[in-house]
């Protein structure tokens, strides 16, 4: 079958499966079958927990956007009640880099749990990859060229790309697509400009616009390789805001913007403090996720740090390479966040249950 047949058939598939299953979990047992009623009462028992906390708001309903709120029963439904849509606030409060996160023991606590270990991790249906191609010195740009490819398990998929390159104050826009091959992205920057940058890449998958994925990539233009994302910074968004913490005494943040496929905008500024801002999240009807990116120095060393909003990916919860995984249940749910498509998966196991 050609490349583009395959392409079609994977991308194809994967709206096909959100389509008939209706949002439906997808189980699987780590282990070749249920070997007796135990395990089918495990695998129903859990179903029912996860079927709950997706469908339901918790309690209180708004735990979400509410940075102290104690949570007394575990939902992440969102306002809409709309099947499988889950709050952003709610989400992104999952994170343990949010400083607005809940702990593991509240998510027991608020699912009534006492001999139940779990984990969750949610992240895009589909993987984007990058990696730098190929750099050109001249004597008044440099020329970058990014390898970008859309992945599903491995297969390529068809997708539309919106790239970004973030330097200072400074954004370069290109589009391209993964329609046959994985796609080479050329980027001019002026060498006038130096410092930290960012190679941001929004993808849609081409057969269902709801199906999206972003990635990044840090490279120094002029200048050494940024450190790594959450050197200098604290990204936590909450209720449309997205609340910054510096992490040492002499950060100054110079440029803060805001990317989704289709919006580009500068981020406001509403807070400023002692080692902290406060900037305004605009509400785009756009369903990829929104990155938000700040860029500055620490005394003279420059950074470009980000975060996304819904905050993904994220996982918390118990190490199940460290159990052994004879009763593991492990379900997988296609959700929706922000108008987006995402995979939650949710792994159950009784504590009881961990020597058996």
């Amino acid at each position: 079958m050609p490349i583009s047949s395959v392409d079609t058939f994977l991308a194809c598939s994967l709206m096909v499966i959100l389509v008939v299953t209706g949002m439906a979990a997808l189980t699987k047992v780590v282990q070749p079958y249920l070997n007796n009623l135990s395990e089918v009462n495990d695998l129903e028992h859990f179903k029912e927990i996860s079927e709950n906390f997706l469908l339901s708001r918790g309690e209180p309903p708004h735990w979400g956007n509410t940075a102290d709120s104690t949570i007394a029963s575990f939902g992440l439904a969102s306002n809409s009640l709309r099947p499988y849509e889950l709050d952003i606030d709610k989400v992104s409060r999952l994170n343990n880099q949010n400083m607005f996160s809940i702990s593991y023991s509240d998510i027991l606590a608020g699912l009534g749990f006492e001999d139940t270990t779990l984990k969750f991790k949610i992240n895009s249906l589909f993987r984007i990859q990058i990696s730098l191609a190929s750099r050109l010195d001249g004597e008044n740009e440099t020329v970058y060229i990014f390898q970008v490819s859309t992945e599903k398990s491995g297969s390529q998929i068809s997708a539309q790309l919106q790239c970004y390159t973030v330097i200072g104050n400074h954004v370069e826009n290109s589009t391209s697509s993964t329609d046959k091959d994985v796609a080479f992205i050329t980027v001019s920057l002026p060498n006038s400009l130096e410092g930290s940058g960012l190679f941001l890449v929004h993808a849609r998958a081409k057969a269902n616009a709801q199906l999206v994925a972003f990635s990044t990539y840090s490279f120094g233009h002029n200048s050494d390789n940024p450190q790594s994302n959450g050197t200098y910074l604290q990204l936590s968004p909450l209720n449309h805001a997205l609340n910054v913490s510096f992490k040492y005494p002499n950060v100054e943040v110079s440029n803060a913007f805001v990317f989704t496929h289709n919006y580009q905008f500068n981020l406001i500024k509403t807070v400023e403090k002692n080692q902290t801002e406060k900037y305004d999240i605009p509400n785009l009807l756009d369903p990829s996720p929104t990155i938000l990116v700040l860029n500055g120095k620490n005394d003279t060393t420059s950074f470009i740090e980000w975060v996304a909003y819904p905050q993904l990916p994220l996982e918390i919860g118990v190490d199940f390479h460290s159990i052994t995984p004879s009763r593991t249940i492990v379900l997988t749910y296609s959700v929706i966040i922000g108008s987006g498509l995402y995979e939650l998966v949710a792994s159950f196991q009784h504590v009881g249950n961990q020597n058996a």
